[in-house]
């Protein structure tokens, strides 16, 4: 069972919970899932295409609006949870499934990873029949697979009352990311998840908005791309600081991916960080972007890379301006610049409005 004191010396902020029953616009539908800390579970959805809000809280016991002192002691039947509202348009609810899988031990009957207790167990909470029959044919085609030796044992469930968790545990990754990476690591998640899936554990969703894109060969991308360009997104390489073609840009527009075109940063986010690398405070369209943490006992990294075209584009730090407190810290190699008089005519007119016309 998680060390309550431990999750405890993290908090900063606490918040009396209310009960939840999220209301979405007739558009989006929710998914229910269980896999043990939902501080971990929150950012694989997040950043999502399609995916407009994750919610951390309490589901599939029998207390009514518990608080998280409650539902530690394992007495209240309710497992940590993640309820996500997606729009079924933009990402399918196979596809979440599919990241689901990728972020917990499913043969695991007494909890996930340094998590113990009924509490922190993995389940799939079906809002619908539809939903039941994808997690149970998911679920079937995982056991098939062979990937695990043992018996895969997470629930397949009607879902009911879902009750929302205390506001500090809202997003926990982004107000305390620091703390967030610590608990993560120390916890064995990421290990595990990278032994097991291994180059497989990144999945891009097949609903993610570039769907004609289609990869060139490394032959046909070393013809394309410059020696730089190359190396740096094929073969995760950084150029050199203030002595690249973006670091100190000034014009208004956008960066795109050099291989895909896929939009990623603004000129509206672009700041001098003083590194000689084109910095942001945030993307222009996060479902774009890829954020694989590297993990290390001493240190921890962030890579950075183009969901469609799989580009390395840098990594991102937590020493960034407000409002955001991020620095993306990119490789110029990685982009291209749109100026904003040129942005109609490339085909990106909708990003227009970002500079007041």
């Amino acid at each position: 069972m998680r060390n309550i004191l431990i999750k405890g010396l993290m908090v900063i902020l606490f918040v009396l919970p209310s009960a939840t029953g999220l209301a979405t616009d007739s558009e989006y539908e929710r998914a229910t899932f269980a896999g043990g800390c939902f501080w971990c579970m929150v950012h694989p959805f997040d950043q999502l295409p399609g995916v407009k809000e994750v919610i951390s809280g309490y589901t599939g016991g029998h207390t009514v609006n518990p608080t998280y002192e409650e539902n530690s002691t394992g007495t209240t039947g309710h497992a940590e949870a993640v309820q996500i509202t997606f729009n079924p348009a933009k990402i399918s609810y196979e596809d979440l499934l599919e990241v689901f899988w990728r972020q917990i031990d499913p043969t695991d009957v007494g909890g996930q990873f340094v998590d113990r207790g009924n509490q922190y167990r993995s389940a799939i909470f079906y809002h619908n029949d539809e939903q039941k029959r994808l997690a149970e044919e998911s679920r079937d085609k995982l056991a098939k697979s062979g990937r695990f030796k043992k018996p895969i044992v997470t629930e397949i469930v009607k879902a009911g009352p879902f009750y929302r968790a205390e506001e500090y545990h809202q997003y926990y990754y982004k107000k305390n990311p620091i703390r967030y990476k610590y608990y993560r690591y120390r916890s064995g998640r990421d290990q595990f998840l990278d032994k097991v899936w291994g180059k497989d554990r990144e999945y891009v969703p097949r609903k993610a908005g570039t769907d004609s894109f289609v990869k060139p060969s490394e032959e046909v991308l070393k013809k394309k791309l410059t020696e730089m360009q190359f190396k740096v997104t094929q073969e995760d390489g950084t150029e050199p600081a203030f002595n690249n073609a973006y670091w100190n840009n000034e014009r208004e527009g956008i960066y795109v991916d050099i291989v895909s075109g896929e939009p990623l940063f603004s000129s509206k986010d672009k700041y001098d960080s003083g590194t000689g690398w084109p910095s942001f405070t945030r993307p222009l369209e996060p479902g774009n972007i890829v954020e694989k943490r590297h993990w290390g006992l001493l240190s921890t990294r962030t890579e950075v890379r183009s969901r469609h075209a799989d580009s390395h584009l840098g990594d991102v730090f937590d020493d960034g301006p407000p409002p955001t407190g991020l620095r993306y810290c990119m490789n110029s190699a990685a982009m291209r610049f749109i100026p904003k008089d040129d942005l109609e005519k490339e085909g990106y007119g909708q990003y227009l409005k970002i500079f007041g016309k």
